[in-house]
């Protein structure tokens, strides 16, 4: 027995000498210690000395029973699992009974989803010629970091991505730029650089790109005239792709260094960005309440990405506006020196800016299809000043013409038509004025010119004339609108745009104070005359009663009883004396001197001795004296 346990002992330290000494064995994962759902793992467990052994696979614990048990030194999971997760250690061992070499240090082995690729693009998928199309690969997968990405088309790859650095390439960035000329449906998905595990493949975007370049478009204005107050907005879009677009808007200005140039039909202006104008998304911008300044041709472009790409220039759209009443006329105005806003073709066209008082530098503009050569339109002729001619004018000289000056004010807009067929329309060259007439005349462009014609407003028949014209005694706000004439043989005219202002405010004021100063001058004159009246009518009552509280004198006493003898036989004889009997002449050397009295203004008073009912005309005793009678009134006085 006691060689039996002599012989073990010797047996355990030869196996441990064999074993490496009992050496400590190293433990290794692969491709690495962070596998995904799915992926195959293969622990090592590494020795110098290795045959003839059985390695032991422990997780979690030590202590615990192993995992598995293997006659070589690697373990294999072919498609692990979250549960797989965990500390692992190994150890080798042979004999019977077994003997063990050292635990190895522990390796974890953490098991994660695999992750997917996600492209991350602009929130467009159509892009134009000349714009960038980038697209990013994504990969969420926590603290890794060391991809590779490639990419496919139709499930097919078409190349990795790289950088470039120096003069070589390195597969480390996580952007492709596809090719512009090409369209299609991309998909991404990344690789491992350590250990070559690849991410799910991403969902598939598709690409659309146009070998055109992208173009706004400017909506037509249902007015292209307005009166100051008013408010109009304009709307651009991109019709093809409305997506991610920030709209600018631009008027036409002077050169200056820096302004785009933008070019319509045969025609070149600059333009400066409107530095009121809003960068959003909306597409429209709103002119409220519109200005003469914000009279010129507008035209939009569009914007998005980093660095931004521009669309084209949109087509070009004249607005006009017109001051809202003459008293706040602008200081210059448009001169044409044929009165008429449409002329026929070939006939000669002066056009000048009548500027008021001492203002200076203002010119002549326009939107029309000449180009601007020095002051005037491109074969014009410049005359002094701002006035600018043409000996026969064509189409191209149709548009709107302006005049402007150096700081930016602006003048009324004035349309000009050239016709080229055979009936025009003659109409007010400025607003007309409410409450003054409006004179339309019908012309034919050979003699004689005056022809029968039928007049429109805004499409519907106002009036048939004999003569070619047409009067509007005094022009409302509800005449403004479209006007044309036509005659069934000779042609139609172009239409002409008539504005009608509200009336001077200056001149307002001045009639209404002229109509309230006549009014109080007018009343004045009524009070005076009605105080003149009272005043007389006064003065006469004051004059009739001092005359009937005289006491009568000895010669009125004898008048009176002649008179009233004179009476009494007048009255036996059926007689009328007529007017002599109610008015008593002038007395003569008496005391006592009496105008003419009205009998009907003394009032008869009962039981009086110092009334007198009538006074009468009588005559003198012969001598030439005259002399007065007085009847007394008295009851039961004696004849």
């Amino acid at each position: 027995m006691a060689q039996k346990s002599i012989l073990l002992v010797i047996f355990g330290t030869l196996s441990a000498a064999y074993l490496g000494g009992g050496s400590k064995p190293t433990l290794t994962l692969s491709p690495d210690h962070h596998p995904f759902i799915g992926d195959s793992v293969t622990l090592r467990c590494e020795l110098s000395v290795s045959s003839g052994l059985v390695f032991y696979w422990y997780r979690h614990t030590q202590t615990s029973d192993p995992v598995a048990q293997t006659d070589g030194n690697s373990y294999n999971i072919s498609s692990v699992e979250i549960s797989d997760g965990g500390q692992y250690w190994c150890r080798a061992g042979r004999g019977d009974p077994v003997f063990y070499t050292q635990y190895s240090d522990a390796a974890e082995m953490k098991v994660t989803e695999r992750p997917k690729a996600i492209i991350t693009k602009s929130n467009w998928t159509k892009f134009f010629s000349g714009e960038k199309v980038s697209l990013r690969c994504d990969i969420k997968s926590g603290e890794i970091s060391d991809w590779e990405y490639r990419w496919f088309t139709y499930g097919l790859m078409v190349m990795r991505f790289s950088s470039h650095k120096g003069d070589e390439f390195e597969i480390n960035t996580p952007e492709y730029e596809i090719n512009p000329s090409r369209s299609g449906r991309y998909a991404c998905k990344g690789r491992r650089k350590h250990g070559g595990r690849e991410s799910d493949k991403s969902d598939a975007v598709d690409i659309t790109l146009s070998s055109q370049k992208a173009h706004a478009v400017l909506s037509s204005f249902s007015h292209i005239w307005l009166t100051e107050g008013d408010s109009v907005t304009l709307t651009c879009e991109v019709r093809v792709s409305n997506a991610g677009w920030r709209f600018l808007w631009y008027k036409n200005a002077p050169y200056r260094p820096g302004f785009p140039q933008v070019f319509h039909e045969s025609s070149g202006y600059y333009v400066e960005l409107v530095s009121d104008s809003i960068r959003g998304a909306g597409g429209s911008y709103t002119l409220s309440p519109a200005a003469l300044r914000h009279t010129g041709v507008y035209v939009c472009r569009a914007e998005r990405g980093e660095p931004a790409y521009h669309t084209e220039f949109s087509n070009p759209r004249p607005l006009l506006v017109t001051v809202a009443f003459s008293g706040v006329s602008p200081p210059a105005s448009v001169i044409i020196h044929s009165n008429w806003t449409q002329i026929f073709t070939s006939e000669p066209l002066s056009l000048s800016c009548g500027v008021q008082g001492h203002a200076t530098g203002w010119r002549l503009r326009w939107f029309t299809n000449r180009r601007e050569k020095s002051k005037c339109p491109t074969d014009w002729r410049s005359e002094t000043g701002s006035s600018c001619s043409i000996s026969s004018a064509s189409s191209s000289d149709f548009g709107v013409y302006w005049c402007q000056s150096d700081s930016g004010e602006q003048s009324n807009p004035v349309n000009i038509t050239i016709h080229n067929g055979n009936v025009i329309l003659e109409s007010p060259v400025h607003p007309v004025t409410e409450g003054d007439p409006l004179t339309l005349r019908c012309r034919y462009r050979y003699q004689p010119s005056n022809i029968s014609a039928d007049f429109y407003k805004d499409g519907t028949l106002l009036q048939n004339s004999t003569t070619g014209e047409m009067t509007i005694p005094a022009v409302s706000k509800s005449h403004e609108g479209l006007y044309k004439c036509r005659n069934p043989e000779r042609g139609e005219s172009p239409q002409s745009w008539i504005i009608v202002k509200a009336p001077d405010s200056g001149s307002s004021l001045l009639v209404t104070v002229g109509t309230v100063v006549r009014l109080v001058i007018m009343f004045v004159l009524i009070i005076m005359l009605l105080l003149l009246y009272l005043f007389k009518k006064l003065k006469g009552l004051s004059t009739q009663k001092t005359q009937t509280s005289l006491p009568p004198s000895s010669g009125q006493q004898r008048g009176s009883t002649k008179q009233r003898s004179n009476q009494e036989e007048s009255e036996a004889a059926g007689t009328d004396h007529g007017p002599q009997a109610e008015y008593m002449p002038l007395q003569r050397d008496t005391a006592d001197v009496y105008d003419t009295i009205n009998a009907e203004y003394i009032p008869l008073q009962p039981r009086t001795t110092d009334i007198y009912e009538t006074i009468s005309h009588g005559q003198g005793d012969g001598n030439g004296e005259e002399y007065e009678e007085v009847a007394s009134l008295h009851p039961g006085a004696e004849a």
